[in-house]
């Protein structure tokens, strides 16, 4: 039993490896250097985010045997709006994943120019040429496994770190449970959201659950993995909360010298390599995915693997991301921005799932979602959509060069339309649910 359930965990462990990228490393520790604990409840909220839409994209392929992007499909197999649905969804994710890119081949030179000195434009590319040879040969998997423990004991020594500085209960417990938007926050708590509940994670769980499993093991397996994932998220906050000069790269890499010794320096580069490798392999792969199970209903040779349409997608995130990367940005504040584009990807993709996850005819009436299930994907909408709202709303201020659209009457009109335009998508939900299987 012991044995079983560690493999359960060991499995799911790929969706909080995939999340903990640059992208965490960068926006968490960015958001405890300049905000100290205060912005610790938008990591909570994103665990809690992130296992609730995990748990019912994993149940939906359980129950119903389609991975999501096949039940999003089927849903809208025989509706006039099927295709525009499915470009809409392949458009979000392809356009997510390409800026996510971007963050990972940063992150990735962020880290091996640590140690190396290296010209960045050069160490994109030669990058993004060796994460397309590993798309193209997806056998080499003795590589990915060494990286994979990099980014694990990066993680321990995230972890350590944190515990020597010793930051101060009352800070982390007011950090984790009561939420503060301090000014200038609010692309960094968007931000911390979109990196821990990827869009495309959604669809690669969804892809990669075991049908035969059952789902009180997946629960398990899956909560462990995700809350172990989130625990290192909130020590990189911590040590993050360490840094008293501008923040990059280099400075956090100061701050686990400071506590653990010059070899941290090592361990932190090649694990900050590792992860974003790691991480700019699985975002072309997952797009690619997520288009096959979208449009391979009608012509499944189509999408095979090797097929010109397959390799087409993960070609296009690449090639975008390492553009992008070889264009000068630095890192830190692209890896931010592309987190924070997830982050507002993230609410229409949760209504998507929301619609399957409550469909009689994909899940039965056993596993069909349950009230409270549905009031608390209710609320990650909202909450979503109004973070996404606000920093929409700041950036057209900005624009405009007014302060009209930061009043406090504007944000009650934004709360009071986002909250209606909620409830009609929980109405259109109780609809469905009165269809017959």
């Amino acid at each position: 039993m012991f044995k079983t359930r560690l493999l359960n965990i060991l499995f799911w462990s790929v969706i909080s490896a995939a999340f903990i990228g640059p992208g965490t490393i960068a926006t968490a520790a960015k958001a405890g250097s300049s905000f100290d604990m205060q912005l610790l409840w938008s990591l909570v909220f994103s665990i809690i985010t992130c296992l609730t839409l995990q748990e019912a994209s994993a149940r939906i392929s359980i129950v119903s045997e389609y991975n999501l992007g096949e039940a999003i499909a089927r849903q809208f197999r025989d509706k006039t709006s099927r295709v525009p649905v499915l470009i809409l969804v392949i458009g979000a994710i392809i356009i997510g994943s390409a800026a996510y890119e971007t963050g990972n081949l940063l992150g990735a030179v962020g880290g091996i120019t640590l140690i190396l000195d290296i010209p960045p434009a050069y160490m994109v590319v030669f990058i993004g040429i060796l994460a397309a040879l590993f798309l193209s040969i997806p056998t080499i998997r003795f590589v990915a496994r060494f990286l994979g423990f990099l980014v694990v004991f990066m993680g321990i020594a995230f972890l350590t770190t944190a515990i020597i500085i010793k930051p101060s209960v009352s800070a982390l417990l007011t950090g984790a449970f009561i939420p503060s938007i301090p000014d200038g926050s609010g692309l960094l708590i968007l931000a911390l959201i979109g990196t821990t509940v990827v869009p495309y994670n959604l669809f690669l769980g969804s892809g990669i659950t075991d049908k035969a499993q059952k789902v009180k093991e997946m629960r398990i397996g899956l909560s462990i993995a995700i809350i172990l994932g989130g625990i290192i998220s909130m020590a990189v906050l911590i040590v993050g909360s360490a840094v008293q000069s501008d923040f990059s790269f280099e400075t956090l890499a100061q701050a686990l010298t400071g506590q653990l010794g010059e070899w941290a320096l090592y361990l932190f580069g090649f694990g900050l390599f590792a992860a974003g490798f790691s991480s700019a392999v699985t975002a072309p792969l997952a797009s690619a995915i997520t288009a096959r199970n979208l449009f391979s209903l009608r012509n499944p040779e189509k999408w095979k693997p090797k097929s010109r349409s397959f390799i087409l997608v993960w070609s296009f995130v690449l090639v975008t991301g390492v553009a992008f990367g070889s264009a000068g940005f630095k890192p830190i504040p692209a890896i931010i921005i592309a987190q924070a584009l997830n982050g507002l990807i993230l609410p229409f993709i949760s209504i998507f799932l929301l619609f399957v996850v409550n469909d009689p005819r994909l899940m039965g009436d056993k596993r069909i979602n349950r009230w409270p299930a549905n009031l608390l994907m209710g609320v990650i909408v909202w909450i979503t959509i109004v973070l996404g709202a606000m920093n929409l709303l700041k950036a057209l201020n900005n624009f405009l060069q007014s302060s009209f659209l930061e009043n406090s009457s504007m944000l009650i009109v934004l709360l009071i339309g986002t909250f209606i335009l909620t409830w009609i998508i929980i109405g259109y939900v109780y609809k469905m649910r009165k269809q017959k299987t």
